[in-house]
């Protein structure tokens, strides 16, 4: 299976949040919410030297994502099809990692406004659009719709210092592959929380030290989501009842 992946270098990113302006533009991500972001860190010292940096955020389509684990969306049979023409029949919740590209998405039409996904996400990448009338899931999805059509994410083609780099991960001819296995990348994970994020940071070893330090997850909010997602069932079939009336 491929693997779309990001490179993210902190040597380059300005902190301009042209990336996120242009995510919310792409996909009208209405305020508060957000599908990326750009937070800065420090300055602080580091065992590394001062460090003062970015950190460029998004959905880390994780090798192994709790958010599909706590769906409690009852599975459906889903054929997908890679753009080769390959296909692949699998059992899927609302929210389900595509098996051709990696791409973790979320079936609007069966998604039920739970918040069960985005209360597992240990890096709060997904937000629970409640300004619709029937709540929904959302987050990043590597610009999914213009990956079909050959187009790069938006905040790729926006970032005006070319500090995203993307491609596929299991294509050796990639730059993504490449930088991941010659730039001594790090991961926002840790030794409680390491899912496999593909979403990879280079840069100088002391920025890299503090976005590391300062970010990565260490509480495993999946484990204790399950109970509250029944009730979160509820009160979604509730709201959606009060609206109908």
């Amino acid at each position: 299976m491929s693997q779309l992946a990001m490179v993210i270098d902190l040597n380059r990113c300005v902190g301009c949040h042209a990336c996120a302006v242009a995510c919310r533009a792409e996909w009208a991500v209405p305020v508060p919410y957000r599908r990326n972001w750009v937070k800065k860190t420090g300055p602080e010292m580091t065992p590394k030297g001062m460090s003062f940096t970015y950190y460029p955020g998004l959905c880390n389509h994780c090798d192994d994502p709790k958010c599909i684990t706590v769906c409690p969306a009852d599975p459906v049979e889903k054929v997908f099809k890679s753009k080769d023409g390959k296909t692949k029949k699998m059992k899927v919740h609302a929210t389900y990692k595509d098996p051709f590209t990696g791409v973790v998405l979320i079936d609007k039409d069966r998604c039920l406004g739970c918040g069960s996904c985005v209360e597992a996400c240990p890096y709060g990448a997904r937000y629970l659009n409640e300004d619709l009338d029937e709540p929904k899931a959302d987050k990043c999805t590597f610009c999914f719709e213009r990956l079909q059509h050959n187009l790069e994410p938006a905040c790729v083609r926006t970032c005006i210092s070319g500090a995203r780099i993307f491609g596929d991960l299991s294509d050796k001819k990639s730059e993504v592959y490449k930088l991941v296995h010659t730039k001594n990348p790090v991961r926002l994970t840790s030794k409680e929380v390491n899912i496999g994020p593909n979403v990879y940071y280079i840069g100088k070893e002391k920025d890299k030290y503090l976005l590391k330090k300062t970010f990565a997850p260490h509480e495993r909010k999946w484990e204790n989501v399950m109970a509250p997602a029944r009730r979160s069932v509820i009160q979604a079939a509730i709201r959606r009842l009060v609206k109908a009336v």
